[in-house]
């Protein structure tokens, strides 16, 4: 109870300060869902009206106000079919309130500025030049407004004068937004207390989400405060992943389907006008597993823009600053993907293994995290105005917070430069959400750097098993400035789930890693039986690979010439041996099998498990020549990323040890052998 009780004061305490310091630019959300289910205008106009004239806790007076909204609407709110009815019925009354998208262009030639109305369908009404002085917004996209008009036909006017006429024109958009405003009346909240009003100005309920899907739901907003801001959010159904972008922001668009062309999306060469890009602050694609470009160059042009915000088409490059988010279903679970490929997988092909267009992702969105939506997840308290809140988000775009950290922190060395712009733009970001007063400090500021850099390193740590070596610097840190200590950020998904495992394995079970049938290299399980028999040798897990099974008689073969100078107590004539063969990351069976199998088989024959935690690298021929490990830097990554604490490697390949780096050097006990015997027992411990 005491937690209810707890939840309701803080909830009267912020609903004081918000009528403080924001009336009338607040409303309740429930009231929102109750008439949009039954009205199709856009949100951020209906809650304008709820703003006006239901701003009060008195329930009568709400129900009075809901009802003044609904007749407004169904009076004066223009629907496009019938378009020629209202303008019938002016020029029948002489005068008519409409409620229409008005958007005003000077005409140079006449000096005069002219309204074009979007539902009504009409243009070149004159307006005066009090309204565009005093509403900026109506010569930029236009806005929302309740307009009065009058209709008056003179027939010396016939030729180029318009019967309509503008009375008045109220806004019922924020025609113009006073950012100074906004950071005086944040300034009364704790952080706390703002995260929840934002939140429920999204229409969550931030009482039902535990602090971490906070922190998550707001990293969803990045992409409207910040320019040429790209974030992926993959993740189940129903986690409303496309809902801000669709329904929240006015400023936002979603390309639903996937389809879309090059002169759609950034610039049509025979109009020579600019897509999407330039006309939105943030296009999303839903599905992206449906993205599919009509032009060939249409990803390339994509990633140029993701990573410049320019593109070059015909002679001239173009500039936008739009924000790009991709959001897409996860099929599998995450422990699933992140064994067998990666996170990028729901992309389609050309797009999911380009380490060149993953690169330029700024941010990925753990989408799994956050909770399949349900009723008591949508807030009905009060919250501010979308259209605020839209419009607020996009006057903190021209502001700049990405350098806030250099005051207290140093990013680490593992972070190249795509990394750093990535974490300093997310940061910048988060901060003008949470502080847009510029007001914090340095534990506020350090919250904001983990996660931030948690976001991007999600990114790279698929790339690294994309890419193989050229990414293998994932280890992201921060140093405090004050003790020059450093502080490292871990990915929660990466950290368990190991595929080797800790402490000593059974006899017969073996790790090795190299390159599998589809060209990836990746981590194999032996694991061995041994029975009563005759000398047979039986093989699972192999399928019909030839050159594998090859590769297993090649063992066996060995063993039975050679065991009695591994261990006189080995016979290859009395037992049976079976070993079952795993390919851990479904990457295809590889073929260098006869060291692995040989340690397997010996380690069963002797009843001696395996060094805890060790792979074995490197293979031998039927008379026991070493071969050394093809791209030693990708494989002892991949041993690394598998759990592995000890390699053993052929002393043939202690030349190619320069081309690894020696931080991955350090994470390893490195175990060196001189021959097929010698591995056999430094595998198993025996000196």
């Amino acid at each position: 109870m005491d937690a209810v009780e707890v939840n309701e004061s803080t909830r009267d305490l912020i609903k004081n300060k918000l009528r403080e310091h924001f009336d009338g630019k607040i409303v309740r959300k429930d009231l929102t869902k109750k008439i949009k289910e039954g009205a199709n205008v856009p949100v951020y106009v209906l809650e304008f009206l709820l703003g006006q004239y239901c701003s009060s806790d008195d329930e009568q007076i709400i129900e009075k106000g809901v009802q003044n909204v609904k007749r407004i609407l169904s009076d004066n709110f223009v629907r496009p079919d019938e378009a020629q009815k209202i303008l019938s019925k002016l020029r029948s009354q002489g005068s008519h309130t409409v409620i229409d998208r008005v958007t005003v262009h000077l005409d140079l030639r006449k000096n005069r500025y002219f309204a074009e109305f979007s539902n009504l369908g009409v243009k070149d009404v004159l307006i005066e030049d009090e309204y565009p002085d005093k509403y900026d917004r109506l010569l930029c996209g236009g806005i929302w407004c309740i307009i009065q008009l009058e209709y008056e036909f003179v027939e010396e006017d016939r030729k180029n004068g318009n019967p309509i006429q503008i009375r008045k024109l109220t806004p019922i958009q924020m025609p113009h937004i006073e950012i100074e405003d906004l950071k005086e009346g944040r300034k009364a909240f704790t952080k706390e207390e703002w995260m929840d009003v934002i939140l429920r100005s999204m229409g969550m309920e931030p009482d039902a989400l535990n602090e971490r899907e906070k922190w998550l739901l707001l990293t969803r907003m990045i992409p409207l405060v910040e320019n040429n801001f790209n974030l992926c959010e993959l993740g189940p159904r129903s986690t409303g992943k496309s809902h801000l972008y669709k329904e929240i922001s006015p400023n936002s668009i979603l390309v639903s389907g996937g389809q879309t062309t090059v002169a759609n999306l950034f610039y049509n060469m025979g109009r020579k006008t600019v897509g999407l890009v330039g006309l939105w602050d943030c296009v999303a694609f839903d599905e992206v597993a449906g993205i599919n470009f009509k032009d060939k160059d249409g990803i390339q042009i994509m990633k140029d823009y993701m990573a410049s915000g320019s593109f070059a088409r015909g002679k001239e490059e173009k500039a936008a600053s739009a924000s790009m988010v991709f959001v897409g279903n996860i099929n599998q679970s995450v422990d699933v993907l992140l064994k067998t490929s990666s996170l990028f997988d729901p992309f389609p092909p050309e797009m999911g293994t380009d380490t060149a267009f993953l690169d330029r992702i700024h941010c990925y969105l753990p989408g799994w995290e956050i909770p399949k939506f349900r009723p008591e997840h949508f807030t009905n308290d009060y919250g501010f105005i979308s259209d605020y809140l839209a419009e607020f988000m996009r006057e903190l775009r021209k502001e700049q917070y990405g350098d806030a950290l250099d005051k207290y922190f140093r990013l680490g060395r593992n972070l190249n430069q795509r990394d750093t712009i990535a974490v300093r733009k997310m940061v910048g970001g988060y901060i003008k959400l949470l502080y847009p007063d510029g007001e914090f400090g340095k534990d506020e500021l350090e919250e904001i750097l983990k996660i931030s850099l948690e976001m991007r390193r999600r990114v790279k740590e698929q790339l690294k098993k994309l890419g193989g070596m050229e990414f293998y610097d994932v280890n992201f840190s921060y140093i405090d400035l004050e003790d020059m200590s450093e502080h490292y950020v871990s990915v929660p998904e990466q950290g368990g789930g190991k595929l080797i495992p800790e402490g000593m394995c059974n006899p017969g079970q073996v790790h090795t890693v190299s390159r599998g049938k589809s060209g990836m290299i990746g981590l194999f399980r032996l694991e061995s039986q041994i029975l009563p028999g005759n000398g047979k040798f039986e093989r699972t897990g192999l399928g019909s690979d030839k050159n594998a099974k090859e590769a297993t008689n090649t063992a066996f073969n060995f063993l039975k010439a050679n065991g009695n100078r591994i261990s006189g107590s080995i016979s290859t004539t009395t037992k049976d041996y079976i070993v079952n063969y795993q390919d851990m990351q479904g990457i295809g069976m590889t073929e260098k099998l006869a060291l692995p199998t040989l340690i397997a088989l010996a380690s069963i024959a002797l009843g001696k498990p395996v060094q805890s935690s060790t792979v074995i690298l490197g293979e031998i021929t039927i008379s026991g020549t070493m071969i050394k490990v093809d791209e030693l830097a990708n494989v002892m990554q991949v041993c690394l990323d598998s759990g592995a604490k000890k390699v053993l490697i052929p002393s043939t390949s202690f030349a190619d040890l320069a081309t690894v780096p020696p931080e991955l050097m350090s994470a390893f006990q490195l175990i060196p052998y001189q021959s097929a015997e010698d591995a056999v027992f430094k595998a198993l411990g025996v000196e």
